[in-house]
């Protein structure tokens, strides 16, 4: 089977490879086109500076800064909270440190992970890494990710961020959170964004994922913090023009969209659920968000063949490493995508 780009899938296909292809609704489309705009980089952006400070109230800081990318956003909290020849401490398998560590190439700091469990730091771990002198690097920055994307989409407790956070300070280091899938977290436990991002002092939150905006993230923190993030991103040239136009999407997104991920998660159970009961040959996470992660090490196929045969079973996923793949639900998927993506599992399956 020869495997197609994506622009050559049919829009019959139930596509799970990530939340990042969802498109914004009727209401993003009508506020974006009717939003007030301004030169971002001059005397600012209406649109884009009320989208700041909503975002940075509904978190609980100070202020907020608003740009292309969650990586931008995460890059730009280091930047602004370090030095070079020093080192970012964070879970070993969280997005920062397997997908965003290459800028320490241009930052002069270093990256070190610590071990731990569902996205979660072993403390133990992490209190020796925060030790410095001698020839160790000072650490300047512990970071945290939640909900976790190489852990299934898990979130992390909250009890367990306290203690993160109160480590760090106990050291005067401060503590970003990357919140790229941040409010799917919060629905999940089923409390106020806020009480999540107490424990951080700077936070990013993207919102082209579960949000629906077609792009874009905010940075939020304290005011000096953003203010020196403002600076480095017109270094890093991501300062935009009018870009309210896009800033009215992500606050239609922030401010109306987040209670429906529930329904997201809801579909990922029943995915993840009707894989498993394929199981043994097939084997799936059970989610607390909206990612699963299906086990394929144990039929006998690769990952690629995997992703090509699904795919012309209608359903496109993605490869997650040498064995598993990653499937996200989000707004385009209903009951009926997930019958019949479990039934793509079961038809590659009987196949073989």
């Amino acid at each position: 089977m020869t495997q197609r780009t994506p622009a050559e899938f049919p829009s019959a296909l139930v596509d799970l490879r990530s939340d990042t292809v969802t498109h914004p609704t009727a209401a993003m489309y009508e506020r974006m086109r009717t939003a007030p705009i301004g030169d971002d980089g001059l005397d600012g952006d209406p649109s884009v500076r009320a989208l700041e400070a909503h975002v940075a109230a509904r978190l609980g800081k100070d202020a907020g800064l608003f740009v292309p990318s969650c990586t931008m956003a995460n890059l730009l909290a280091v930047l602004a909270q370090t030095q070079r020849n020093e080192q970012v401490v964070l879970e070993s398998s969280a997005h920062m440190y397997t997908s965003e560590r290459g800028a320490a190439t241009f930052t002069g700091l270093f990256y070190q992970g610590v071990q731990g469990s569902d996205g979660a730091m072993d403390l133990t771990r992490l209190d020796d890494a925060l030790l410095s002198g001698g020839h160790r690097l000072k650490t300047s920055l512990v970071a945290m990710e939640t909900s976790h994307n190489n852990a299934g989409g898990a979130v992390l407790p909250l009890d367990h961020m306290q203690a993160v956070y109160a480590m760090a300070n106990k050291s005067g280091i401060p503590v970003h959170l990357d919140g790229a899938r941040l409010f799917n977290a919060a629905v999940a436990l089923g409390v106020p964004a806020a009480e999540i991002t107490q424990h951080a002092d700077t936070v990013s939150l993207c919102l082209s994922k579960g949000l629906s905006a077609p792009v874009g993230a905010v940075l939020v923190g304290s005011k000096p913090v953003m203010a020196k993030a403002r600076t480095l991103r017109r270094m890093l040239g991501g300062t935009q023009r009018q870009s309210g136009i896009m800033a009215a999407a992500g606050l239609e997104g922030v401010q109306t969209m987040t209670d429906r991920l529930i329904e997201d998660h809801v579909r990922a159970r029943r995915l993840s659920d009707g894989i498993n009961g394929l199981a043994p040959a097939l084997t799936a996470t059970v989610p607390q968000t909206n990612i699963v992660q299906v086990e394929t090490a144990g039929t006998g196929m690769t990952n690629a063949q995997w992703v090509t045969a699904l795919q012309e079973a209608g359903l496109l996923t993605r490869p997650w490493g040498r064995t598993r793949l990653r499937c996200v639900t989000h707004r385009h998927i209903d009951d009926d995508d997930i019958a019949t993506a479990v039934q793509a599992f079961a038809t590659v399956l009987d196949a073989r």
